[in-house]
């Protein structure tokens, strides 16, 4: 497996995108003036507390306020009863109250309507750890699968603590392989940084941002760096420098990889990624036997749709739905990862009466979902031919990304027709000429309403006009939408 980390840098916006054996897998995007929060630690106040909700809002600086759900305002490592168990969290009453301030992070960027989530247990990632404060614990990544390496770096990380534990530590899948220097490097960073952001919080207001989290290009360095990273491909001399003093403090082992580009043409263009940019904003994803997916993302869910398409097969109708859900349990997972979905999402495969296909349907997507970043979790096929599974949302998708609501439809996704708003325009027409007196009326609407009504209900509007008494004019107006239009009584 050969990956490259592309990292392109303009004026306005920062984009990294992760290419798989010349495929694109993901993409990152941070605009300069409008970078996500997730990470950062801010000195908040509390504005309301909600019993109800068991949660409080929180003021941090930003244009709305925060959420925080009294689970993440208990300690990482919660009390326990005689038995054992823990205890039940308490009333968000007793740990919190109006005006308090206290030091968040926030865990999820503002989606939608929605503020940032946050939490009071911080946490500090670096490139192999991951600082705990006021926690005495040691874990590792559940990604590092074999017992024995675990427990190497467990045993690596204890002894470069020594006695004087100050804090928790969180060993991150990136460690798996990596000697006890590099995380002595690691721990130093971080033992350096903690004070300092101490040091800040000390002095903050409310509403100040205490600790900012790297910028994109730098980050991806930290969290996406890996053995099968190729290359790292630069197309700012800038930060290119700051790129390569980065990884000489954190991993100097890869820095020869990491390569300033300067072909004549963009370095997005180069791997096609652009095209697949595009690709990904649309509604529908091809597959190569012919068939597609149907990806609809709403307010609650993601949904999506396994169809044949054009896919005839070869031999009969079950081995051509078996191979087509086959073939779109890859696709889903990629989609996935370059869509930036999250959240519960519900795969409509296609029906399969075959057991051992479900099963293997079903495998392919867990196993092609195993390079994924984000958390996922993934149900059995249910009786429907349904898959429900999650996956861990902290940003907003390529689509809200990029995107924003249609003017026309405002993100319905669909438009009154023609003949529907020539029909509104004719109910308008009663309704105006029976609440007032008037001697004419004027009617002003987009062109193609306007000619809808004066080729096929002229006879209408005649009958209208002797009916009422009352001239009718019709006036086309370029700037308006299908559905808007104004009866104006003159």
């Amino acid at each position: 497996m050969s990956d490259d980390i592309l990292i392109n840098v303009t004026p306005t916006e920062r984009r990294v995108a992760v290419v798989e054996n010349g495929l694109l897998q993901e993409l990152y995007l941070e605009r300069i003036n409008d970078a996500g929060f997730v990470g950062n630690i801010y000195m908040g106040r509390v504005e309301r507390v909600l019993p109800g909700m068991q949660a409080a809002f929180v003021n941090i600086g930003l244009d709305r306020t925060a959420f925080l759900h009294a689970a993440d305002v208990v300690p990482r490592q919660p009390e326990l009863n005689d038995d054992g168990e823990p205890l039940p969290t308490p009333p968000i009453t007793e740990l919190l109250h109006q005006g308090q301030q206290l030091l968040v992070q926030v865990i999820k960027d503002p989606l939608g309507t929605k503020g940032a989530r946050l939490t009071t247990q911080l946490s500090i990632p670096s490139r192999y750890l991951v600082l705990l404060p006021g926690v005495d614990s040691l874990g590792v990544s559940i990604r590092i699968e074999a017992e024995d390496e675990r427990q190497r770096l467990r045993d690596d990380v204890r002894e470069l603590l020594g006695e004087s534990a100050e804090a928790g530590f969180i060993i991150r899948t990136n460690a798996e392989g990596v000697g006890p220097e590099a995380l002595r490097r690691d721990l130093a960073y971080l033992r350096q940084l903690w004070p300092h952001i101490e040091a800040e919080a000390r002095e903050a207001g409310p509403g100040q941002c205490v600790y900012e989290d790297l910028a994109l290009p730098f980050r991806s360095l930290r969290d996406l760096m890996h053995g099968g990273v190729e290359r790292v491909r630069i197309d700012d001399e800038e930060t290119w420098r700051r790129a390569k003093r980065f990884a000489g403090d954190f991993f100097p082992e890869w820095v020869e990889r990491i390569e300033l580009y300067g072909g004549d043409g963009p370095l997005f263009d180069l791997y096609g990624v652009e095209g697949e940019i595009e690709r990904a904003l649309s509604r529908t994803t091809q597959l190569k036997s012919g068939g597609h997916l149907a990806v609809d993302q709403t307010e609650a869910m993601t949904t999506v749709d396994v169809n044949t398409g054009g896919y005839v097969g070869h031999r009969n109708l079950e081995e051509t739905i078996y191979k087509t859900n086959l073939e779109a349990a890859q696709a889903i997972a990629r989609q996935l990862r370059l869509r930036n979905l999250g959240g519960i999402i519900i795969i409509d495969f296609i029906d399969m009466y075959d057991e051992e296909h479900k099963r293997q349907v079903l495998r392919t997507l867990q196993r092609a979902l195993t390079r994924d970043h984000a958390r996922t979790t993934v149900s059995d096929i249910s009786a429907l031919g349904l898959v429900e599974m999650t996956r861990k949302r902290t940003t907003e998708s390529l689509e809200h990304r990029l995107c924003e609501p249609c003017q026309a439809c405002e993100g319905t996704g669909r438009v009154k027709s023609v003949d529907t708003v020539c029909s509104e325009i004719f109910r308008e027409i009663l309704r105006a000429v029976r609440q007032f007196d008037t001697g004419e009326l004027r009617v002003m609407a987009c062109p193609p309403v306007v000619d809808r009504i004066l080729e096929e209900h002229h006879r209408t509007i005649a009958e209208l006009t002797e009916q009422l008494g009352t001239s009718i004019c019709f006036q086309p107006e370029e700037g308006y939408g299908q559905e808007q239009f104004d009866v104006v009584l003159l």
